[in-house]
């Protein structure tokens, strides 16, 4: 098991020694959760998961975006849509510009 003595800053910030951090994998950006364990303090890697919207949900808003005129396509080919995407782009950007 890895482990290494780090000191706690004024903010109460640690940082997780390199050996530990290649231990478990650990990277920039990724959730830990800290608790109170029987030794003192945990942490734990942690994933943050999106909850899932039903199915029939995205559904509905799918048509709705159809309805509205907020899609683009369909298209015969992936060119045709790549230059339909860029030409979209190229509109909204001089809107934004204005």
């Amino acid at each position: 098991m890895a482990s290494a003595a780090t000191k706690v800053g004024p903010k109460f910030q640690v940082t997780i020694p390199k050996n530990v951090r290649d231990a478990v994998g650990l990277k920039v950006g990724d959730l830990v959760e800290a608790s109170v364990g029987r030794e003192g303090i945990v942490l734990r890697q942690k994933l943050l998961i999106d909850k899932p919207v039903s199915l029939a949900r995205q559904l509905e808003e799918s048509d709705a975006a159809v309805k509205a005129g907020r899609v683009l396509g369909p298209f015969k080919s992936a060119g045709a849509a790549m230059k339909a995407v860029k030409a979209h782009a190229r509109r909204a950007d001089r809107t934004v510009r204005r």
